[in-house]
């Protein structure tokens, strides 16, 4: 795995575990020589993130729309920054930059995207593993409600299989690495 997409939040969140993990996972992707791909942003997770990998002497690239760049303060310190029109090539670009995709705790943009680039491995569209980083527990209900829906016949166990999780920066990328796609790996009807 050469890159590794975050997705996380323009916020630091009440609990200082989440700082911590930011800060974590940031360290030892510098460490492993993975490139950060990323929103962009110099503030929240994001910038914790993107400060700790660049400290650490590693890459990270960020992806922010024009809109935001202004409003989210876009980081200048980066290895690169992609100015984009929209939301969309945002998220397109990050997944045509990264190798997985993995969400930290965030709000609702950060599982807006982390779910698209779900969707799209389960379309086909891509074959490269997803992963939540479930500091705190803070993931635990939302895997609950993935499992709630493969019981409900809304999500097909294969696809359930899609999302990786982990409590620590280290066991999700070791996961993240080995994870390899199903074969014929496609939408199809839950049976």
């Amino acid at each position: 795995m050469n890159s590794l997409c975050v997705f996380c939040g323009s916020n630091t969140g009440r609990a200082s575990g989440y700082v911590h993990a930011a800060r974590d996972l940031g360290r030892l992707l510098a460490k492993e020589r993975v490139t950060l791909v990323y929103g962009g942003a110099s503030v929240g997770t994001m910038g914790v993130l993107a400060d700790a990998v660049l400290d650490a002497g590693g890459s990270a690239i960020g992806v922010i729309p024009e809109h935001q760049v202004g409003e989210e303060i876009a980081h200048t310190g980066l290895t690169e920054l992609h100015v984009v029109e929209s939301m969309h090539e945002r998220k397109a670009k990050m997944v045509e930059l990264a190798d997985g995709f993995v969400a930290l705790p965030g709000g609702l943009g950060t599982l807006e995207e982390f779910a698209e680039a779900l969707t799209w491995s389960q379309l086909g569209l891509h074959t490269k593993p997803t992963g939540l980083l479930n500091t705190a527990g803070y993931y635990q209900k939302f895997l609950e409600f993935l499992d709630h829906a493969v019981g409900e016949g809304f999500v097909r166990p294969a696809d359930r299989s899609l999302v990786l999780d982990g409590v620590e920066p280290e066991t999700l990328l070791d996961a993240l690495r080995r994870w390899e796609p199903l074969d014929g790996q496609r939408w199809k009807p839950v049976e």
